[in-house]
């Protein structure tokens, strides 16, 4: 037997990786090293340690904002609720993102998801005035339900089912969704009320120039092929802006945060809320309120896992993502957890695919998430400190590469390019992964059963067709608040 090293070796000798992190995460299976995924993980911690700051926020009831609903608690300020949310969606975060790193062994970060946490604190409590502690006994309930779904496979079956188009679609509507997201965050794009979105005032908002420069030195470092250019673009735009702060040329609050808070690491208040939210339920209400948890988290993770696993080169040749299960109990896992903490659904986040792009390809990625938003309980919130706009140069980055995605589909078939578009189009001018994915499912079999195609559409996608329009009946028809 020759004594010289495999490739796979000499390429983990190279990396320096420690032996354990190597064989434990499979680096050479997976063609990687422990520099590559460190840096995957700081990236992806950065472009989503904003929910740090912004989940608290939005579950936060502030008495003076006119947004109704939020959690509130009596005998503390909504400045120490704040507080204890940020520690809690920390927690939760990382209890997730641990199941994600050393059980399913993928790059992926989670933490409460936006759009869920507006569902819960400004539907669920402020319109319909469903108490808080209910609606984490919803989040709980909707956990408990997606472990058992997840264990038995029927969460991973029916992904399988997704029509091959809207697989295909996803990647691309994520990468529309992220650009959105991010462009906002930037100021390049504002709302407008006649063309619901236009262009920024760029040249006279110092958040879009300095915007703008860190994007597009990020694109200057990537297209020079240096490793860790999104992460330097972030820090380098987030250090430009703090010193343009510090020169005394703009004040607090515009180029940097207006303030870094201290943290409250007292937390019972909420843990164990959610027992006190099966007290009194009206079965119906609940039930909905569960039903409307389930289907968004559903499939937001489902589209976030087959999307950023297209760019990362995980789904096999019928465009399924082999075990998806180990991710999906991460989610299950942490979702319930969450409830039980205190705070809204945790799910699977898009920004996983910026550390994709940098190279993350095991759960050692995770596992760097994971401890990151770990330290940033030492100095809380540490994620304040990077402003928003710099954080979300990243997401323009990774949309412009998931355009790539488009080319995989057969947009000379109308049975594929109708599905795919409408996934497309439907996620970011929606707001929604899941409305998007669902716009794709409805149409695929009606396509296709048009083209005289009836019998290369599963039953089950007709199953998932007529759940999603009963879905949008449910979420679309006022029915949600008509009960409350």
């Amino acid at each position: 037997m020759s004594d010289e090293p495999a490739a796979g070796d000499e390429a983990v000798t190279d990396g320096g990786q420690d032996s354990w992190f190597a064989n434990y995460f499979g680096f050479a299976e997976h063609g990687t090293d422990l520099r590559t995924e460190i840096l995957a993980g700081i990236t992806t911690f950065l472009t989503m340690s904003y929910i740090v700051v912004v989940n608290p926020a939005i579950l936060t009831a502030f008495p003076d904002d006119n947004t109704p609903g939020g959690i509130a608690l009596e005998g503390y300020s909504a400045g120490e609720v704040f507080q204890m949310l940020a520690v809690v969606t920390i927690l939760a975060s990382a209890v997730a993102i641990f199941v994600m790193a050393f059980y399913a062994n993928r790059p992926f970060g989670l933490a409460p998801g936006l759009g869920l946490n507006a569902f819960f604190a400004i539907t669920v409590v402020g319109v319909m005035g469903v108490p808080w502690q209910t609606a984490l006994a919803a989040i709980v309930t909707e956990g408990v339900i997606f472990i058992v779904l997840t264990a038995i496979g029927a969460r991973e079956y029916i992904i399988n089912l997704f029509p091959e188009p809207v697989k295909f679609g996803v990647g691309t509507g994520i990468g529309l969704f992220l650009a959105i997201i991010g462009f906002q965050a930037m100021g390049i794009v504002v709302d407008d009320p006649a063309t619901l979105l236009a262009l920024g005032d760029v040249a006279s908002d110092p958040v879009a120039i300095l915007s703008v420069f860190g994007l597009f030195l990020t694109f200057a470092l990537y297209a020079a092929g240096i490793k860790g250019s999104i992460v330097i673009g972030i820090v380098g735009t987030t250090l430009l802006g703090w010193g343009l702060t510090a020169a005394g040329m703009f004040g607090r609050g515009t180029l940097t945060p207006a303030s870094i808070p201290d943290p409250q690491y007292d937390i019972t208040p909420l843990i164990g809320a959610f027992l006190d939210g099966f007290t009194n339920v009206e079965p119906f209400v609940f039930s909905l309120i569960v039903f409307t948890f389930f289907f968004v988290d559903f499939f937001d993770t489902a589209g976030t896992l087959v999307g950023v696993g297209q760019a990362g080169g995980f789904l096999d040749e019928d465009g399924d993502f082999p075990d998806i299960d180990r991710p999906l109990m991460a989610d299950a896992v942490g979702t319930t957890v969450g409830g039980m903490l205190g705070t809204s659904t945790v799910t699977t986040y898009i920004e996983s695919a910026a550390g994709v792009e940098e190279g993350g390809r095991t759960g050692m990625t995770a596992l760097v998430i994971g401890l990151l938003f770990l330290a940033s309980l030492v100095v809380v919130p540490l994620a304040a400190a990077i402003p928003q706009y710099a954080s979300h140069i990243a997401l323009v980055v990774v949309a412009v590469l998931l355009m790539g995605n488009v080319t995989d589909i057969q947009w000379d078939d109308f049975a594929h390019a109708v599905p795919a578009g409408l996934t497309i189009m439907v996620m970011p001018l929606t707001y929604s992964i899941a409305y998007g994915i669902a716009a794709g499912i409805i149409s695929y079999p009606i396509v296709k059963t048009a083209q005289g195609e009836f019998r290369d559409v599963h039953v089950g996608q007709w199953l998932l067709a007529v759940a999603f329009v009963i879905y949008f009946a449910v979420r679309t028809s006022g029915v949600l608040t008509a009960v409350a």
